[in-house]
């Protein structure tokens, strides 16, 4: 706290204090960036323990991929840093304006709302893998064909500008703060950071019965036709088993990790933005406006039929 009250001194004695009164809420600098801020060295030094262990298993870990997974969640958090309270925040705020009720922040409703975050989280998951413009931004975290720590850390820096934020919306509606569920969100990934590993084997039945493990992300990790589109929990797997997604990983089945259109590059940009510029492509086929149009939302594998792909006859 001392030295807290030390760096606020030498920010007040600057002379830039209403600089960064003016500007921070712009960055949208609340809790939920300062638990990523927090959590960040946590991530690498167990990163750095988990690398230890398989460094030496290509099929495990590559050195090379893994600092491209970390500059890939730079990037996510620098447009997070940079665009959220541009674009999310105003609407949070209005929803927040025109809330239904008052909610106290108590222990009660925190735990409520860390369910219900987590419930929206699921939606927004599976959303995410069978609509292919929400796909376009998820598809980064999936293409990595190794499974370890770093592979948490490969986002996309579209994120922000793709809308998954809008799933969390309503909550606001209710009246639930909106830094709330921001903070109930960004726990929710520092809790999905430690179920990207393969050195964590099942645990005890009771916790794999309610809670999203490793066993079960490298499941949804799979390309394989039995494991693909499974798996989407957050925090409780509970969700995938009320709703039919749930898959348990077998023994004789080992995970074959990736994507089903494998994309080979280091490039930030191309890991990015390959799934937009094949959407986009697929979209510029000739056929009627309707049909084009069906590629944002349809799932990824979707295709159009040749026969609705007409020939556009020039005037």
């Amino acid at each position: 706290m001392v030295l807290l009250e030390w760096f606020e001194d030498v920010l007040r004695e600057s002379g830039l204090m209403p600089l960064w009164e003016a500007v921070s809420p712009w960055l949208a600098l609340d809790e939920r960036q300062l638990i990523f801020v927090v959590a960040t060295p946590v991530f690498i030094g167990l990163f750095l323990w988990e690398y230890r262990k398989i460094r030496h298993n290509p099929a495990l870990a590559n050195g090379r991929e893994s600092l491209l997974n970390f500059l890939l969640g730079a990037g996510y958090q620098t447009t997070e840093l940079l665009f959220a309270g541009l674009i999310a925040f105003p609407v949070y705020a209005f929803a927040f304006h025109h809330r239904l009720m008052d909610i106290e922040l108590s222990w009660a409703t925190a735990l409520l709302l860390w369910v219900l975050v987590d419930f929206f989280y699921y939606w927004f998951h599976r959303t995410s893998h069978r609509v292919r413009w929400f796909w376009a931004a998820h598809v980064t975290h999936h293409s990595s064909e190794r499974m370890n720590f770093s592979t948490a850390m490969r986002q996309n820096a579209t994120n922000i500008f793709n809308g998954g934020w809008l799933f969390y919306v309503p909550l606001a509606f209710v009246g639930f703060n909106p830094v709330w569920i921001g903070v109930c969100y960004a726990l929710s990934l520092v809790y999905q950071y430690f179920i990207h590993t393969t050195l964590v084997d099942k645990l005890h039945p009771v916790i794999e019965a309610i809670f999203n493990t490793p066993s079960h992300h490298r499941v949804h990790h799979g390309r394989n036709p039995e494991y693909i589109d499974q798996n989407y929990a957050g925090v409780f797997i509970v969700w995938d088993k009320m709703f039919g997604t749930f898959v348990e990983e077998k023994q004789d089945l080992p995970v074959e990790y990736g994507i089903t259109r494998p994309v080979y590059s280091n490039s930030l940009i191309v890991n990015w933005c390959h799934e937009y510029a094949d959407m986009f492509k697929a979209m510029a086929k000739r056929g009627p406006l309707t049909q084009r149009l069906k590629h944002l939302w349809k799932p990824p594998e979707w295709e159009r039929d040749s026969s609705e792909q007409l020939t556009v006859k020039s005037e």
